[in-house]
């Protein structure tokens, strides 16, 4: 053995690019599938953390056609309030100032209705009783005639484009929501695998130059989920996400060599580290963490090229730029996300996370002068997510590009002071492309909005929906040994879907 240990080790030949993959990849011994090859374009649906990940069996590979081929999923954090962008309610107009009481919809403060969903030890603060009336103006879009509220108007051009479900509900009254939001489960229950990690582990990766799971802006703070809400947890590192950002100079911190440094001589580096990497696949053939370390050496050196190329969005034609709002201070930012979230799908990424107002409980938490709040927020994000879709559309790529707009909950009918608490038993999400219908509202809250009382659904089925939309059954994506609870896999939402 010792002697086998020299023969790799001892020297190091010149190198070739064939070399490098296989000193990489194919050359592991003992190692369950190595990166490369583990990111094939297959559903690994029947295998443990025991054993090797096969090409072939029962569930591999897409489970049945799929209408989608990559997700582009918007969260904004904090809690966007559902009654002011897309399901206005009117009737906030004609109580406002009025307790819940004073209208015929007093039942609505039965404690065992409001809280009966909640998994939480505070009691939900759906309980403000005085009516605050909408704080910005609506009017209906398109075809379809949607309600949006003024705050959301370019998002409302595309109307007929989107699918609204109106009656989600969700187990955290406060913004460890928004880790359900990505997993389904509540923040006490610790990391879960995130509807990202689940879309990689099932379906692989279409371009082997980038990430399969990219995240792009601020993610949610420490305080509500972490780096868990784009994690992978028990699916192992090599399916969470990699956070991105988009100054073509510095994207990621370990994607530029050091100056000094060739590329032949990085080239030769890699196969080392491969050779010493294939000798301690032989002690720990189950080792996930060394799996994903092997892959992010061999990813690192591709991206080199891949991202600053796919970053360079001085390409792109002046047009395209004031679609998503690159020539106006207040919307370039989150413009310049939505635009590469575009050219990632372009390249084959499956999955785009985009945070919008991450970092502690989020910014969209309007407790106070929600009026400003929202205002100001909605203006950095309407212009670009609307460019988003129309670009999308435009080129032909909305029919295969599933895009999710989403926050963790919504906020009271009832006021607090000028601002809304958190909302968990009715909120809304829409969804737009990849075989869902345009110009859809789907569900449906009482006419204050405060409990979802028509085809209501818990967050998971919005996930079931993105995997549908893939081809995936979430039932056949199961690791052995690993407790799912039935909530967990959701059920897809079909009466939007084409």
């Amino acid at each position: 053995m010792n002697h086998h240990h020299r023969n790799h080790a001892g020297r190091c030949r010149g190198v070739t690019r064939r070399n490098f993959l296989v000193d990489t990849g194919m050359g592991f011994t003992g190692l369950a599938l190595s990166a490369m090859l583990y990111r094939d374009g297959y559903a690994r649906a029947d295998v443990s953390a025991s054993r090797a990940r096969t090409r072939t069996g029962e569930g591999s590979g897409p489970h049945f056609p799929p209408k989608a081929r990559s997700v582009i999923w918007i969260f904004l954090c904090g809690g966007v309030s559902h009654v002011e962008t897309f399901d206005v309610k009117p009737e906030l107009n004609r109580y406002a100032g009025k307790s819940i009481e004073e209208t015929p919809y007093k039942d609505l403060l039965d404690p065992q209705r409001v809280n009966k969903d909640i998994e939480s030890g505070n009691p939900a603060h759906g309980n403000r009783k005085v009516i605050l009336p909408l704080q910005t103006g609506y009017r209906a879009y398109g075809q379809c005639g949607l309600l949006v509220g003024d705050w959301f108007r370019h998002v409302g051009e595309c109307a007929d484009d989107i699918a609204v479900v109106r009656s989600l509900w969700t187990i955290d009254n406060d913004h460890g929501a928004q880790l359900t939001f990505h997993t389904g489960r509540h923040v006490r229950e610790g990391a879960h695998p995130t509807i990202g990690s689940w879309v990689v582990y099932g379906l692989g990766t279409l371009n082997q130059n980038l990430p399969e799971y990219v995240v792009l802006g601020t993610p949610t703070g420490d305080c509500c989920g972490g780096s868990w809400t784009h994690g992978a947890a028990y699916l192992g590192p090599e399916h969470a996400g990699v956070r991105l950002s988009v100054d073509p100079k510095k994207p990621l911190p370990f994607l530029t060599p050091p100056p000094d440094m060739s590329l032949e001589e990085q080239m030769e580096n890699f196969s080392l580290l491969g050779r010493l990497n294939r000798l301690a696949g032989i002690d720990y053939p189950d080792d996930k963490n060394l799996r994903a370390r092997i892959k992010s050496y061999e990813l690192a050196f591709q991206m080199q090229t891949a991202v600053p190329e796919t970053l360079q969005l001085e390409k792109e034609t002046q047009k395209t730029r004031e679609l998503y709002g690159l020539d106006r201070e207040e919307t370039r930012p989150f413009g310049e996300l939505c635009l590469v979230a575009r050219r990632l799908v372009e390249r084959g990424v499956r999955f785009i996370q985009i945070f919008h107002g991450g970092g502690g409980g989020g910014a969209w938490d309007a407790h106070g002068d929600i009026r400003n709040n929202h205002s100001t927020l909605a203006a950095q994000v309407d212009k670009p997510i609307a460019g988003l879709l129309k670009d999308l559309k435009q080129r032909g790529m909305l029919q295969e590009t599933l895009v999710v707009f989403g926050t963790e909950f919504g906020r009271t009918p009832g006021a607090e002071g000028t601002g809304r608490d958190h909302h968990p038993q009715g909120f809304c999400a829409w969804l737009a492309g990849g075989g869902v219908k345009g110009g859809v509202q789907h569900g449906k809250t009482d006419e204050l909005g405060f409990y979802a009382v028509e085809d209501r659904h818990f967050i998971t089925d919005i996930h079931a929906t993105v995997l549908h939309q893939l081809g995936l059954d979430s039932h056949r994506l199961e690791v052995p040994g690993r407790k799912r609870l039935l909530r967990d896999h959701g059920q897809p939402i079909k009466a939007i879907l084409l």
